[in-house]
């Protein structure tokens, strides 16, 4: 028995009930409608990872929702994903991709209790490959819907993305939070589409919904507001961070991911919004990026 997921217009499928396991955020992209698989994760009892032929380490990161260390590694037919908590007797668990077919293989073990953090970012990991051959991006921002168009806001922890997104909601009418995390763009025949997703951080809004575009924004702390539009040069450097850091060191990744990029950018406009916590900023950034940018 299979259980599929659309998320961003493809399929995700998997031989566990993701919401049943404990990951609640999949329930509202469930879907019984049958179809192919752009992405199969299967659990094995276990990974012989030098049969995999690695390559080399292209990351190490420190995810700290788990409180685990991971390593993104190439082998000779995709990518493999470790992760060890950092507790005592816990074990490394893998997540290997095959770039051409997405099928996923993962030792998260079928008979015990599934540690929901690490499958939720493996399969975050595993399915961000999927999304680069397909014009799309898991892209860190806090995410925004006014007048059904959608503005994402971006910047590095702290720099209070999801306090403006609620001040959007406090003072825009009609405003509401598609995702707070990791929302998907893609580039699509209709143009720049960003969807909601599964992963959305420490707020829990799982949308499964989809808008246009209006703009990019990337975000940071002033003592006076100030909004302005970018150009080519500084759009890139805006949204590059925002892109899924671990796919940085390597070259089918961030040729896929730049791609999307320039497609994102030569069709849709990347602001700079530096700025106070308060409502005059949320005005500002919407008169800007949601009124001024009708077509």
């Amino acid at each position: 028995m299979y259980f599929d997921y659309i998320i961003a217009g493809l399929r995700l499928r998997t031989d566990k009930d993701l919401v049943e396991v404990g990951i609640r955020g999949f329930k509202p992209f469930a879907t019984e409608v049958e179809g192919e698989a752009d992405c199969t994760i299967t659990c094995v009892d276990s990974i012989d990872v030098d049969s995999l032929g690695v390559h080399r380490e292209l990351s190490t990161s420190y995810v700290a929702e788990a409180d685990a260390n991971s390593s993104f590694s190439r082998t000779e037919t995709g990518y493999l994903y470790s992760i060890k908590r950092n507790l005592p007797d816990s074990q490394m668990v893998h997540f290997h991709i095959d770039r051409d077919s997405g099928r996923v293989i993962t030792d998260i073990k079928a008979t015990d209790q599934i540690d929901v953090s690490i499958m939720r970012f493996g399969i975050w990991v595993m399915f961000g490959v999927v999304l680069s051959a397909h014009d799309a991006i898991a892209i860190h921002s806090s995410t925004i819907v006014a007048d059904g168009r959608c503005v994402l806001f971006l910047g590095e922890s702290g720099t209070g993305k999801s306090t403006h997104t609620r001040l959007w909601r406090e003072n825009i009418e009609g405003a509401k939070l598609l995702n707070d995390d990791s929302p998907i763009i893609r580039v699509t025949e209709e143009g720049v589409r960003v969807y909601g997703s599964p992963w959305s951080g420490k707020t829990p809004c799982y949308k499964n919904e989809n808008y246009p575009v209006a703009a990019l924004c990337r975000l940071a702390q002033a003592p006076k507001n100030k909004i302005f539009r970018l150009n080519t040069i500084f759009a890139i450097g805006a949204l590059l961070p925002s892109c899924p850091p671990i796919f940085a060191h390597d070259e089918y990744l961030q040729d896929h991911i730049c791609r999307t990029l320039d497609n994102v950018i030569s069709t849709t406009p990347i602001f700079r919004l530096e700025c106070l916590p308060d409502a005059d900023a949320a005005q500002m950034s919407y008169l800007e990026t949601i009124v001024l940018t009708k077509r």
